[in-house]
């Protein structure tokens, strides 16, 4: 980032979407921290809040899909956990999240959770998640000071896929190319987004629609790319952007692009694009005028009142 951009609006932001792809390689190359996670096998659930709960999403579909065991997703507000899980994996970029810790303290708690093991993925490793935890990963190298999280989420995803053998190489050069992709004005300056995804990117999809909110006060939506036609393409139209990640359904273009809609996808993973839609999100808060350092109503943890 240059000198000039560090003065910017977002420029917390900036920097860290930029350096994913040298994290993620960081993240692929630890040693220790895979070998905490989940034993292949094992029936486990997976929560976080907001970015955290579509990375564990992801990491769901992944696991389960490739033979690795039942793996549920849950929002740690509505999480289900006792379904004899063996293990509880949180994510939480900060540690603080009151109800990750609120859920973290009931599994602990409760006399019949008391053989199910709990692994927290964070951030900041100085918060109290780790006293709620039997393992901590810890990727304090991924942690952030923007609000609006990038690098964090997306790693803690990179270490999840690199432990179920997927090789992140082609991702990771995948995303340094899309860093020095040229933004195209049409996708910056659309009315409406939709984002479409199918299998883990389902997740990702949440992923794309939170951030353009967060960062640029858009109007998103998203969905698994298969659903779109049962309704949600009723809103696409001239000046809106549906965009998919992953593989697409048959004919999904072409209605698509009847509509007057402009439909984008590129055939590269994901997470990769993922990237892509993080400068576009940030280009289009900068024309707007925002800081998506300081997205309006939001904070870096949510940390509730006790009632």
């Amino acid at each position: 980032m240059s000198n000039d951009n560090a003065n910017m609006p977002g420029a917390d932001l900036e920097a860290e979407l930029t350096s994913q792809p040298d994290v993620w390689e960081h993240a692929v190359s630890l040693t220790r921290e895979p070998a905490l996670l989940p034993a292949d096998g094992q029936r486990i659930a997976v929560v976080g809040c907001g970015t955290s709960w579509f990375m564990a999403q992801a990491y769901a579909s992944l696991r389960e899909r490739g033979g690795r065991g039942e793996t549920d997703a849950f929002a740690a507000s509505e999480a289900l956990v006792d379904r004899d899980y063996d293990a509880i994996v949180a994510i939480t970029r900060s540690g603080t999240t009151t109800e990750v810790l609120e859920l973290l303290d009931a599994v602990r708690s409760h006399a019949r959770r008391g053989g199910v093991r709990t692994v927290g993925i964070v951030g900041d490793p100085n918060t109290p998640l780790v006293d709620l935890v039997d393992d901590v990963v810890a990727l304090p190298f991924a942690d952030e000071r923007s609000v609006v999280q990038t690098r964090f989420a997306t790693s803690a995803l990179a270490l999840l896929r690199s432990s179920l053998g997927h090789d992140l190489a082609p991702v990771i050069a995948q995303a340094r190319a899309v860093l020095h992709d040229e933004l195209d004005d049409e996708l910056i300056e659309a009315e409406q987004y939709t984002f479409l995804g199918t299998g883990f990117s389902v997740g990702i999809a949440h992923e794309a629609a939170l951030k353009m909110r967060e960062s640029s006060q858009s109007w998103t939506e998203s969905y698994p790319a298969k659903e779109y036609r049962h309704g949600p393409i009723a809103i696409a139209a001239p000046g809106r952007v549906t965009w998919a990640f992953g593989e697409l359904p048959a004919g999904i273009r072409a209605d698509t692009e009847s509509t007057g809609a402009r439909f984008e996808h590129n055939e590269i993973d994901a997470m990769a694009d993922l990237v892509r839609l993080h400068r576009v999100a940030l280009e289009r808060a900068r024309r707007k005028g925002l800081d998506p350092d300081r997205p309006r109503n939001l904070t870096r943890s949510v940390i509730l009142d006790p009632q």
